[in-house]
């Protein structure tokens, strides 16, 4: 037979539950209804340009590129392909990620909606930056859009740190010293990105997915290495 005695609580050692802090409930913005927001490269450009006191002259000879191919781009006549827009970053000493910044505050946090994070057209695709507004971008976290037979180009990439991808829509090809790993939706694929690697979309269809790239050498731009147009 089971006594059951009487439980005496001590009132004095019960906390009450006590409510999360309001100021700590993350609580998301409003949807938007509005398109993702679009990056003008040309007012970037002029911004970064006068940042550094050069008149288009002197970026010209520093890239390469003739005076009339800036002031188009900055004025919005023209987009520049990704190679033109690598020689720019190069001739302005910036990473090409330079051109996704926007003049919002930076924070510790980056939560992003649908509608609100960053993309800027490449020769191949779309490239969206899920880290926008981060103060430190040591993780460099994209959504990238492929056209069928979109690719790197025969040249290989290769930079410090660590790159993951994950594919979301379609097929991907990465080629890693010389084997070959197809991703399917659902597959993933992370590697230590110092070993030489190019990458493909084989399908007949655009492909999306997730890259994160995290180097381990701050002066390392992965990202101009994957998205340049190269032969």
């Amino acid at each position: 037979m089971t006594v059951k005695l009487p439980v005496k609580v001590n009132r004095e050692h019960v906390r009450p539950v006590q409510a999360p802090d309001a100021n700590c409930v993350a609580r998301p913005p409003a949807l938007e209804t509005t398109a993702p927001p679009e990056i003008s490269v040309g007012h970037r450009l002029r911004g970064l340009r006068d940042e550094r006191d050069l008149s288009i002259r002197a970026l010209a000879g520093k890239c390469g590129l003739a005076m009339n191919t800036l002031s188009l781009i900055e004025n919005g006549r023209t987009s520049p392909s990704v190679s033109t827009l690598q020689r720019i970053a190069r001739g302005l000493d910036v990473p090409i990620t330079a051109f996704f910044e926007t003049e919002g505050p930076k924070n510790n946090i980056a939560h992003l909606k649908a509608g609100q994070r960053p993309r800027a057209l490449i020769a191949h695709g779309v490239l969206e930056d899920l880290g926008a507004g981060l103060t430190d971008h040591a993780v460099e976290p994209f959504l990238v859009t492929l056209e069928p037979l979109a690719g790197s180009g025969s040249q290989v990439c290769a930079h410090t740190g660590y790159e993951f991808v994950y594919c979301l829509e379609g097929r991907l090809l990465y080629t890693i010293e010389q084997c070959a790993y197809l991703l399917e939706p659902g597959d993933s694929l992370l590697f230590e990105s110092h070993l030489p690697h190019r990458w493909q979309n084989v399908g007949e269809t655009q492909s999306r997915n997730l890259l994160a790239m995290y180097p381990t050498d701050a002066r390392d731009r992965p990202t101009e290495q994957h998205f340049s147009e190269r032969e």
